[in-house]
């Protein structure tokens, strides 16, 4: 399994709501699409760890690399349905960080 990283903060700490529902609606129509396996949000609590990294941090999980490329792809395209759910997302961010980890060991390893 590999885990796509996305840490951000809001550009108005007041939308922390409509950035969730926001995560959602745009992680889910990948789900849908068989693009990724699974997606966490999860917030920083009590202010709790670096701040560099944000207040919101985002799990993609993906079965390999080649499904993670696909949703890259997908993403990339920058039109319809897609687009309008990262501009979504994307317009209430800032900050944002990334990542890219697996599991270990895995049948790589």
């Amino acid at each position: 399994m590999d885990v796509y990283h996305i840490w951000c903060s809001l550009k108005d700490g007041r939308e922390d709501r409509a950035f969730a529902s926001a995560v959602g609606a745009y992680l889910d129509h990948f789900k849908a699409q068989d693009l990724i396996v699974s997606w966490r949000l999860l917030r920083r609590k009590l202010g709790f760890g670096p701040e560099i990294l944000g207040e919101f941090h985002i799990m993609i999980e993906t079965r390999d690399l080649a499904q993670l490329d696909a949703a890259f792809k997908s993403a990339a395209g920058r039109e319809g349905e897609t687009e309008r759910l990262h501009a979504a997302v994307y317009s209430k961010s800032t900050g944002v960080r990334f990542a890219l980890s697996r599991d270990y060991p895995d049948s790589q390893s």
